[in-house]
């Protein structure tokens, strides 16, 4: 295989469960060897389809797949302008898939070829979502009776319990509204309950989903801090990461962030000065393994730990990626988790599975993942907009989701 080249690179568009996957496959010249990547960017998957099929894919074409540094920085720039989460997802796509050649070629998983093992498998952490604190406590319990110690709790979703009565005023546009005072009032008074109720073995979490003004942000952090979370999550938006050093200096609840970055320099700032407590990128939106490899080396430096994004909007080949750098990366924190159904495991053979609070990886080569096509095509993707994105406050002013 001295002369070993890529021959194509294809992409698939499915939508087996809530989310719209964009899976990339890339092909070589040596029968039977290809690799498999997450392109996943749900909300906008046609774009990434169209970077990949007229962009990425005829330039990874006629390379080398073994080179896979030299073909993510070429690719980086190619385009010369960069850093965005469309291309970053099409770079994505490729750069998992020739990790996961370079593991076939090696006949190892892609854990043992970032270092091996640091752990036989990787603690996760389930959504617990209900109308009433009484039924989110029971919801905790039914996770925690199957073996889940870390639980995110959220009451009424991520827009709170009082979206669903709101009633915008004339005139005002239509959007996913919600009321931040509610939040406000509500959550620590939640969490308060949770932990009479639940005790304080169970680790607890919360997502603000950027829902907040900034000083409420630093209120909302001091005031949580009684409850002992084991991370708040995204409680500020990107365009607002100067206010993280005032919640810092005021409160010592842990911190997570980095859902909606799109480079690594991006998230830099808020790792040097340990401002924040684990990374949360969406790998995929980063441009791949490649990076996030690097970024959580950067992180394990000045000990901050890796929360891999990992909901029902990423493929189970991303998912497979994100285990594999869980499992091999001294500096893991925790896994996000969510649960496949039935179509999306037959899709998948060889996902990740999660038992008793933990996620269990294969050893077979590469990410360990395969992919029935056929069977994809039968569950088109939706090609609406979202509408949960266009968030607004009860007066119609337009807020980040």
């Amino acid at each position: 295989m001295a002369d070993l080249r890529i021959t194509a690179v294809q992409s698939f568009l499915t939508q087996p469960q809530s989310a719209r996957l964009v899976v990339v496959k890339v092909l070589t010249g040596e029968p039977g060897l290809f690799g498999l990547g997450c392109a996943t960017f749900t909300q906008r998957h046609r774009a990434v389809e169209a970077a990949i099929k007229h962009h990425i894919g005829p330039f990874a074409v006629g390379k080398d797949p073994r080179n896979i540094e030299d073909f993510w920085q070429a690719a980086m720039v190619n385009g010369y302008w960069r850093n965005g989460p469309v291309l970053n997802n099409a770079i994505s796509g490729v750069d998992m898939a020739l990790w996961d050649i370079k593991g076939k070629l090696a006949g190892m998983p892609c854990y043992d070829l970032w270092g091996g093992k640091c752990r036989p498998a990787a603690a996760v952490y389930v959504h617990c979502n209900a109308t009433t604190p009484e039924a989110l406590a029971d919801a905790a319990r039914k996770r925690m009776a199957e073996g889940y110690q870390h639980i995110r709790c959220q009451l009424g979703g991520y827009p709170g319990l009082e979206a669903e009565r709101l009633v915008p005023l004339a005139g005002a546009p239509p959007g996913a509204y919600f009321d931040p005072r509610e939040r406000l009032r509500t959550l620590p008074a939640l969490f308060e309950f949770l932990r009479r109720e639940l005790g304080d073995r169970v680790e607890l979490l919360h997502d603000v989903h950027e829902r907040l003004a900034p000083i409420d942000a630093v209120w909302l952090a001091k005031a949580l801090e009684p409850y002992r979370l084991f991370f708040l999550e995204d409680v500020l938006a990107p365009e607002d990461i100067e206010w993280f050093e005032n919640i810092r200096s005021v409160c010592a609840t842990p911190l997570a962030m980095g859902e909606l970055f799109c480079h690594p320099r991006e998230i830099t700032p808020l790792v040097a000065r340990r401002l924040i407590d684990f990374i949360r990128a969406h790998p995929s939106d980063l441009g791949g393994s490649t990076p996030c490899l690097k970024l959580a080396h950067l992180c394990d430096a000045f000990g901050v730990r890796t929360a891999w994004h990992g909901p029902g909007d990423l493929s189970p080949v991303g998912v497979a990626a994100n285990v594999h750098m869980d499992l091999a990366l001294h500096n893991f924190g925790i896994q996000e988790w969510s649960f496949p159904n039935q179509a999306v495991q037959d899709m998948f053979p060889g996902l990740p599975e999660a038992r008793a609070g933990y996620a269990w990886a294969n050893d077979r080569p590469g990410l360990g993942v395969d992919f029935d096509e056929a069977l994809a095509a039968k569950f088109p993707c939706d090609d609406g907009n979202p509408t949960w994105t266009v968030a607004r406050l009860p007066d119609g002013t337009l807020w980040r989701p």
